[in-house]
């Protein structure tokens, strides 16, 4: 931390979705965000951790650098660990822990790392350290550089507090909201999911368009540190920022249980006043009276749901149908094959570099408004 008070604030995302989350995080009023490998970095005080957290919907994670330093040896990270201000960060008697990460460093065991960082704040603080903390102190060591960080989050910022129920395979919140920004969508225009699963696509375009802050309803880990003002914070939140969509968004799918749990999940989120879900298949699919709008679509990928030689008719049928009945929407797919994206039969614009998601890897297919 300088002595004016900022520090330089770190926006952790899916790699390869940096450039989009830092489009985000400019039109959210951040000034100067620059895109690094993970995320965005920024320079601010604590109010902007806090409405980092409140407003940004593509960010998995906030982190507050506190401190940072040259380690090559033990000794020297233990001195410098005790020479962070840690009182003016975290509070005696709120538990913490320490995770610690090494890349090219000389202090490469990990474990020995989190322990003297740890040791140096109970004897300077008084805190007490346990492995369940909601606190978390993130220590990462990349070329004997040795960055402090508090996560300021707790829970990674996808889990909104409103979606109860999920389907197979869901696409977080966080990534669908970059999806959704990278297809162009700024709230302004409806939205179809051919298969919406537990409602995620639709639920997001509902919120963005509504001017809701996606972290509105949950607490955060910057709540229990010494530098968190309630009254600020309380103001913060009450700032009245929502208005009624002038579009619908809507959801399909052949599951009755999803348009369940999607139902469910929006009613929560607070725009079941927006939405509207129902069962069918894809042969059933029209669009919606009004203006043309977006297509996001997440269909089965045939790893963890559903049998790849089966799953092409499923993608040719959707393409005849987005051709046939769709003229003037744009498509967006998330697919981890280009076969199976290209059976749609849909001409694609040029694509990014496939991302990172549950465990495979994924990529958006857009294309231009169909004709």
């Amino acid at each position: 931390m300088t002595d004016d008070g900022t520090f330089e604030i770190f926006l952790a995302t899916v790699p390869g979705l940096e450039p989009v989350l830092c489009d985000e995080v400019r039109l959210k009023g951040f000034r100067a965000p620059k895109v690094v490998p993970g995320g965005v970095v920024l320079r601010g005080g604590w109010p902007e951790v806090w409405r980092a957290n409140l407003w940004v919907r593509g960010a998995s994670r906030v982190l507050a650098r506190i401190d940072a330093f040259r380690a090559v040896h033990m000794a020297q990270l233990d001195g410098r660990a005790r020479r962070v201000p840690w009182a003016a960060v975290l509070r005696p008697d709120v538990p913490f822990r320490v995770e610690a990460a090494s890349l090219g460093s000389r202090l490469y065991h990990e474990g020995a790392v989190a322990q003297r960082v740890e040791t140096a704040i109970r004897e300077t603080l008084g805190a007490v350290s346990s492995p369940e903390a909601e606190v978390v102190v993130r220590v990462r060591i990349e070329r004997d550089l040795c960055t402090i960080s508090i996560d300021t989050s707790g829970e990674l910022l996808h889990r909104r507090g409103h979606k109860e129920a999920v389907n197979r395979a869901p696409m977080r919140e966080t990534m669908a909201s970059l999806f959704l920004r990278s297809c162009g969508y700024d709230g302004s225009e409806p939205v179809v999911d051919p298969m919406c699963g537990s409602g995620t696509f639709v639920i997001e375009a509902a919120e963005i368009a509504a001017r809701l802050n996606p972290g509105r309803s949950r607490h955060f880990a910057f709540e229990l540190l010494a530098t968190f003002d309630a009254e600020a914070w309380a103001r913060m939140r009450d700032v009245k920022s929502a208005r009624v969509p002038a579009v619908r968004f809507h959801g399909f799918d052949r599951d009755a249980g999803a348009i369940a749990m999607s139902a469910a999940n929006a009613e929560r989120a607070g725009v079941s006043e927006f939405v509207s879900f129902r069962q069918g298949a894809i042969g059933d699919l029209a669009p919606p009276d009004g203006p043309p709008g977006l297509v996001m679509v997440n269909p089965p990928y045939g790893t963890r749901v559903g049998d790849k030689g089966k799953l092409a008719p499923l993608y040719k049928a959707l393409g005849s149908v987005l051709t046939t009945r769709f003229a003037g929407w744009r498509v967006g797919i998330v697919a981890t094959e280009a076969r199976l994206a290209h059976a749609t039969g849909l001409s694609f614009l040029p694509m990014a570099a496939p991302v990172p998601h549950g465990g495979l890897r994924v990529s958006l297919y857009r294309t231009d408004t169909l004709g």
